[in-house]
């Protein structure tokens, strides 16, 4: 009857390690996916402050010809 119980055990250790092993796969992925997502979110970033710079440039321009 020990036998059985420590198969038993093992078999649930066993399938305790493959889970461990495959959330440790899904966080490293997500942890990929949030460095992408960061450096996305930078370059979005710049690209909006430079659309401000050039149309707070446009503004300027248009109020230097009505002036």
């Amino acid at each position: 009857m020990s036998l059985e119980l420590l198969s038993k055990l093992e078999t649930k250790i066993q399938a305790a390690l493959e889970t461990i092993e495959l959330l440790k796969m899904e966080l490293e992925e997500e942890k990929q996916r949030g460095v992408s997502l960061i450096e996305q979110n930078q370059q979005l970033s710049q690209d909006l402050n430079s659309w401000n710079e050039k149309v707070t440039g446009l503004v300027g321009l248009l109020n230097e010809e009505v002036s």
